[in-house]
């Protein structure tokens, strides 16, 4: 019997569009740090981010390695800060929703979504399951109107590994209190979200959005769906 439904994020619930190769990303990243007394720039930024992001997903042990977005600004702040900073780590995070403000082009629920998840939510424990920050992902679901939905939010910046660690779904699970055969999973990737889903023991719907991997890779969905809202349809078959 399903008792819980789990969600992707971006791709599955959320439309959003993001582009981080933007040089106006870092110019406006590095005047917001120049106000504090954080001088670089602005190239020297976008070189600084991309180089510890790749340094810290290399330096893992881990198989499916996240990096932490508030560390790779916490050790560009060490690095360029021109005076006495109390706290470095807070402006870090700040530092990082500014960039990620800046990256950001699109971000709104798919058709349906709203309709959809108000009339599953008195019905299922609802729960989100996403590759991303935490700096990033809440605040970014709480402005697409979405937050209140759900009761658990499991996010692989706060653990170091990632979608199709099999540790990161049993996470979830835990937060939530059911066993993986208790638990639907949405998602829009055929890998990280559909084949790491089915290994954990889940069913799974994949959502055909415009984004994510559609090709398959050794998971079959129990379940596909073109539009959000023939999500209640496919949750009644694989409920039956």
């Amino acid at each position: 019997m399903i008792k819980g439904l789990l969600f992707d994020i971006n791709g599955t619930i959320t439309d959003i569009l993001t582009n981080e190769c933007d040089d106006q990303v870092y110019r406006v990243t590095a005047n917001f740090l120049s106000y504090y007394g954080v001088m670089i720039e602005p190239w020297k930024l976008k070189d600084a981010y991309f180089e510890l992001n790749k340094k810290q997903r290399h330096e893992s042990k881990e198989e499916f390695p996240e990096f932490n977005v508030g560390q790779i600004f916490y050790e560009i702040i060490q690095d360029h800060k021109t005076i006495e900073i109390k706290d470095i780590a807070q402006l870090a995070d700040s530092a990082a929703i500014v960039f990620r403000a800046s990256t950001r082009f699109q971000l709104k629920p798919y058709e349906c979504v709203n309709d959809v998840l108000a009339s599953l939510k008195d019905q299922y424990i609802m729960g989100i399951l996403s590759d991303g920050q935490t700096l990033w992902a809440l605040p970014e679901l709480r402005a697409a109107g979405l937050e209140k939905y759900f009761t658990s939010f499991t996010v692989s910046g706060d653990y170091g590994f990632r979608k199709p660690d099999p540790r990161f779904y049993d996470i979830a699970l835990k937060k939530m209190g059911l066993s993986p055969e208790e638990v639907l999973y949405i998602g829009n990737d055929m890998y990280r979200d559909i084949y790491g889903a089915h290994e954990a023991g889940m069913k799974t719907v994949f959502f055909k959005s415009n984004q994510g991997d559609h090709e398959k890779h050794g998971a079959e969905p129990d379940y596909i769906i073109y539009h959000f809202s023939e999500l209640p349809r496919a949750i009644k078959f694989l409920s039956e």
